[in-house]
């Protein structure tokens, strides 16, 4: 499948068309089995499903105002296309929100899909009536600045253990994130698409009776 923005919205569509469990079934499949994040990533807001092509960010704490806050954050923000997804390791701090309704209102003009963060955000009052997934590890009050801090943007990081770059892709739910590399994408979807066709059998035989071990001979599908 080519990278023309036809392609890469149909890309979308596919992507969103699933869920992250098969999408971890083929990428296991492939060989590749590391790149799962569990549910400690989890929706913050009723929007509870989250993909696209993701640009990554890493944010360290700090114990000072920088001279610039938000300087990395912003361009970040502003240099997402859309279709992208905001990926951000701030290695699990808990110690403010690093996200906000501001933020997410910039990101839906823009077309960004959404923000996935080793963080926690805020705004609960208005992030619950906005469509825009917010994935992260809870709520706080205090604001980041001079807490933590956006160090680097568009360069590979380890997001939860799992490595990943600007231009992979993810898809998330309230199972967990997984990561896509680029790479395998193509053959990603069309093999989970193949997958999800097999279950709907699975689920109707088993659904009529036949016995799990029976099906699962048959179709190899569990």
């Amino acid at each position: 499948m080519s990278n023309t923005p036809a392609a890469f919205v149909q890309k979308l569509k596919l992507l969103e068309s699933l869920y992250s469990a098969v999408i971890a079934d083929v990428l296991d499949q492939l060989g590749y089995r590391w790149q799962t994040i569990g549910s400690e990533v989890h929706p913050l807001n009723s929007t509870q499903k989250v993909c696209g092509r993701i640009f990554t960010a890493r944010a360290q704490i700090v114990d000072h105002v920088p001279a610039e806050p938000y300087k990395l954050e912003l361009e970040a923000i502003d240099t997402m296309l859309a279709g992208d997804v905001f990926l951000v390791d701030a290695a699990a701090d808990r110690s403010c929100a690093f996200w906000g309704e501001l933020l997410t209102t910039a990101c839906m003009a823009k077309g960004v899909r959404g923000v996935v963060m080793t963080a926690c955000t805020r705004d609960h009052w208005n992030l619950c009536n906005l469509d825009f997934p917010v994935f992260g590890l809870g709520y706080h009050p205090a604001d980041s600045k001079g807490r933590l801090d956006v160090v680097s943007i568009g360069e590979p990081i380890q997001f939860a253990g799992v490595t990943a770059h600007s231009g992979d892709y993810l898809i998330g739910d309230v199972d967990g994130i997984v990561i896509i590399p680029a790479a395998v994408l193509d053959e990603v979807l069309r093999l989970a698409n193949e997958k999800v066709t097999g279950e709907n059998t699975v689920r109707e035989e088993l659904a009529r009776g036949i016995p799990a071990r029976e099906v699962f001979a048959k179709h190899g599908i569990l």
